[in-house]
């Protein structure tokens, strides 16, 4: 499926980039596992701390009226992302996988908010999944990239 993805965003000459937070980057690695995601690939970020979202653009008082834990952080998350590298499509991504967070104890500890900014269009798509306390973080993080990835592809044709 990133296969296509590259393929479809290659010939179109667009780009993406990601904003990640509990995936620590596993989108953008997932990606750059296939030839041509350099054609496709303009930035990523790993933003853990509420200080990075908002020196990369997020900003403060969403995450202090939604918490740093939702959709509406999610989808500032894709647009700043997307603003900042110039890219066509944004994919922001914040969540917990199943563990607690002292610094922003607020939320449900096994969900996932994700969103998908398309520049061209100035539209989003928002999504929230549920992961497994029983599945390890790595396999949590899979689930969410091969989620992501079925759901962009999905934007994109």
């Amino acid at each position: 499926m990133f296969e296509e993805i590259i393929k479809i965003l290659t010939e179109r000459k667009e780009k993406v980039s990601t904003m990640e937070s509990c995936t620590g980057g596993a989108l953008a690695s997932e990606i750059t596992n296939y030839k041509g995601a350099s054609s496709i690939l303009n930035y990523s970020a790993v933003t853990y701390s509420n200080s990075f979202k908002i020196k990369m653009g997020v900003k403060k008082d969403i995450i202090d009226k939604y918490s740093v834990y939702s959709i509406e952080t999610a989808k500032s998350m894709a647009k700043s992302i997307s603003d900042f590298a110039n890219s066509n499509y944004g994919i922001g991504i914040t969540g917990k996988l199943t563990c607690e967070d002292p610094s922003n104890p607020v939320g449900a500890d096994d969900e996932v908010f994700i969103a998908v900014y398309d520049k061209n269009n100035n539209k989003f798509w928002e999504y929230k999944i549920n992961i497994s306390s029983i599945k390890t973080r790595k396999e949590n993080k899979e689930e969410i990239v091969d989620f992501i990835g079925k759901k962009f592809l999905n934007i994109i044709k």
